[in-house]
């Protein structure tokens, strides 16, 4: 009952709803890095709409998600396509970065594509379904392009054709 108002006051208490993702292909590769970072509290709380299982009491702000929870709820919010094929990512490593007024989750996936980068698209929803302003910035670096991205509950997704 006590992670559960801990996790309630901080929703109060933390105004702004961003996260942010960088997409980064490696060249002459099949590798491309992926980077988020978001407010831990706004996760654990999107991650128990995403798994109806989750007891909000068992969590906690100083603890790290299991690496198959956090794949299993990226996989599903966060989807890349190379050449119309849906890619799967895997976490490198996860950190918390604790401080006085707020708990910051960031997360280093790695995903495979079998070739160059034709056509690429983005959709992110992480925590669209719990905020009307939640703004998901997206930098992409791959085949030449560098652009940035406000993804939100109304536009979550984004494809760029690279040749």
């Amino acid at each position: 009952m006590l992670k559960s108002l801990i996790l309630t006051l901080s929703l109060i208490l933390h105004p702004v709803h961003v996260t942010i993702t960088s997409i980064e292909h490696i060249p002459a590769t099949d590798s491309i890095k992926v980077f988020v970072r978001m407010y831990y509290d706004d996760f654990l709380l999107d991650y128990c709409m995403f798994n109806e299982d989750a007891d909000p009491d068992e969590l906690s702000l100083t603890e790290l998600l299991p690496d198959d929870h956090m794949n299993q709820y990226l996989a599903e919010r966060v989807v890349l396509t190379v050449n119309n094929k849906r890619l799967y990512g895997r976490i490198i490593n996860q950190t918390l970065a604790i401080g006085v007024d707020e708990v910051e989750v960031s997360i280093n996936l790695v995903y495979h594509t079998e070739r160059q980068p034709e056509i690429f698209s983005i959709r992110n929803e992480i925590m669209t379904g719990l905020y009307e302003d939640q703004a998901n910035m997206t930098i992409v670096r791959m085949s030449g392009l560098e652009e940035g991205l406000k993804l939100t509950p109304g536009k979550s997704e984004q494809t760029f054709i690279l040749k």
